[in-house]
């Protein structure tokens, strides 16, 4: 089963007595950002939203990334889904929140064919992701409302708990069905960066950083397949994940890129009081700083957001 912990993103957050600063530093250019600036990271400058949807017109898959507990963030994901859809009016949303054995319920809930007490049973909601829904709610009625297809991306949640534990080795024939087609574990750059997750929060009979590094690139693997999966169909897909799976864009953006070859663009949401990259997305939206009691793990290195998934410390 999943449990509670894992980031978002590496981001410096400081958190002390004192008020919390309320911009974002960009430390590429030692410049601040107020909450509420999107930044267009190519040329260091804001832009209006207008802008920033003008641009994701022209590509195939948009990435929005959240800290799963921060409503903001969801709000956020829903604007930019509004300001897509009369221009795509076939667009997909992709969800980390659903696994794709999932599917035939989800097609159910586009459809209209489910209420929300339904929806939530037979989706399994708080038995795997947890959250409280109320804050993907307005996305998940919009969606249901405009009768948009929604994609679980992710693998069953049962299945990366048990290679965090014994490996790709453990699973079962059935269990390995669910695996994708390739998992490439080469990137030197993502393996540092998971690795540095690892070292700050191991977890008893979960030492194996090799296991705990499989678990991930699964995960990224899995959703970048559905993803490829299901472009092949429209024109246009959403995808809704923690920031830690789409900052630098090694995890999923650069994996379903590779399946793919389509134009891609991602959207970071970085919480006032905090740093952050110019490389760590195409567009960063400065967002209400993170409640303290709302903050999850925080690490003296880049952001560590509450999120849930079935390995501690784990990208999300």
């Amino acid at each position: 089963m999943f449990i509670l912990f894992c980031f978002t993103a590496f981001m410096n957050l400081v958190w002390g007595c004192a008020m919390m600063p309320k911009k974002l530093l960009i430390e590429d250019l030692s410049r601040s950002f107020k909450e509420g600036d999107i930044i267009n990271t190519k040329t260091g400058a804001p832009v209006s939203f207008e802008e920033l949807i003008a641009d994701l017109n022209m590509a195939k898959v948009i990435y929005i990334g959240e800290k799963h507990t921060d409503s903001a963030h969801h709000k956020i994901q829903l604007r930019v889904i509004k300001g897509l859809i009369d221009a795509h009016p076939e667009l997909i949303v992709g969800m980390e929140a659903f696994d794709h054995s999932y599917q035939k319920i989800l097609d159910m809930w586009s459809a209209g064919r489910l209420d929300e007490k339904g929806f939530l049973e037979r989706t399994h909601w708080y038995a795997n992701w947890k959250f409280d829904f109320e804050l993907y709610r307005d996305i998940l009625a919009f969606i249901k409302e405009r009768h948009i297809a929604l994609i679980g991306l992710n693998i069953p949640f049962h299945i990366p708990p048990k290679i965090a534990v014994g490996g790709i080795e453990s699973l079962s024939g059935d269990e390995k069905k669910h695996l994708p087609k390739r998992i490439d574990t080469t990137n030197a750059d993502h393996r540092a960066y998971v690795e540095e997750i690892f070292k700050k929060h191991k977890v008893r009979g979960r030492e194996s950083f090799e296991h705990f590094y499989m678990v991930q690139c699964v995960w990224e693997e899995t959703m970048a397949e559905s993803i490829a999966l299901y472009l092949k169909k429209r024109s246009m897909i959403v995808v809704l994940a923690g920031n830690g799976h789409i900052i630098r864009k090694f995890g999923i953006p650069d994996r379903a890129f590779g399946r793919t070859g389509a134009c891609f663009k991602t959207l970071l949401l970085a919480p006032a009081g905090s740093k952050a990259e110019l490389s760590f997305a195409d567009y960063i939206w400065v967002t209400p700083p993170i409640k303290k009691h709302n903050m999850g793990h925080v690490e003296s290195g880049k952001m560590k957001a509450q999120s849930h998934h079935p390995v501690p410390g784990s990208p999300a």
